[in-house]
């Protein structure tokens, strides 16, 4: 089944999307007409593509402008990242996977995929210019035939308990003022999951964790990342923060937590999970 209607279209500017003014939030979803993006918008600015659904069975029509575009009267810009708690259709049941709009996977695709055709315009081995395979949702250059598909980096997050009805909340540098989140870190070559766990965990925190168990994932296109959930136990140590991402790290009981990442995330999912089962 069709998820946008085909001569509705998402257009893109940088990590925002823009419809018109008198759109509601909840209506975003649905797109914008074609059309309405074509008349609005300088062809030499809007820059069009289209991202066939994973399951193949429909394509959807995109477009982009460079981020600092002006936005044009009539028209509101909203942050894709915004989107997500928007898409958390009933935030005090909420349950990632579940209650999500289902058109949310379809735009964090769709970033995902703008940011990749806009990063991959060359090969990255001789310097030729890729061209979309035909054979293949890639792009493959012409001059030496390499073949480069839209890039994922992994990264782990990980809720983290103790035996006192705790959970471990940190604050990094680039949070929004008292905001505390679970540790997460990107994934490094040659480690496994579980080891990237424990690295992220005692390089930003300075404990040791134990029971460590994958919970969910979340496609996070903000650049290219896939979001890996798992929950660990405290095994020994006492909290130090680095000081170069964490300011601040405490263990926090279920009825006086610190404000909170957004619903729609998957922090908040295993905080939420966490704080139902605590």
């Amino acid at each position: 089944m069709s998820i946008l209607l085909p001569a509705h279209c998402f257009i893109f500017r940088g990590n925002e999307l823009l419809v018109p003014s008198g759109c509601e939030n909840r209506h975003i979803f649905e797109g914008v007409p074609a059309d309405m993006a074509r008349k609005t918008f300088n062809p030499a600015e809007i820059h069009y593509f289209e991202v066939p659904l994973i399951d193949k069975s429909d394509i959807i029509p995109c477009f982009s402008l460079d981020k600092n575009t002006h936005v044009p009267s009539g028209w509101r810009n909203i942050a894709v990242r915004s989107l997500a708690a928007e898409g958390a259709v009933d935030k005090m049941a909420y349950v990632y996977g579940g209650l999500e709009h289902p058109a949310m996977p379809v735009i964090f695709r769709a970033c995902h995929i703008m940011q990749w055709l806009s990063d991959s315009v060359f090969c990255g081995r001789c310097g030729g210019k890729n061209e979309l395979s035909n054979s293949d949702f890639a792009r493959r250059c012409p001059v030496c035939g390499k073949v480069e598909y839209p890039r994922v980096s992994p990264a782990i997050i990980v809720r983290i308990s103790n035996g006192n009805g705790e959970i471990l909340l940190a604050h990094d540098k680039k949070f929004s003022e008292n905001i505390y989140s679970l540790i997460a870190g990107f994934y490094e070559a040659g480690e496994s999951l579980e080891d990237t766990v424990k690295r992220e965990t005692f390089e930003e925190v300075g404990i040791r964790i134990k029971n460590i168990r994958f919970i969910s994932s979340q496609s996070w296109p903000f650049p290219n990342s896939l979001m890996i959930g798992f929950s660990a136990e405290h095994a020994g140590g006492s909290i130090h923060c680095d000081g170069v991402e964490i300011e601040d790290a405490r263990w926090f009981s279920k009825d006086k937590l610190p404000l909170l990442p957004g619903y729609g995330s998957i922090a908040r999912f295993l905080i939420e999970q966490w704080r139902q089962n605590a």
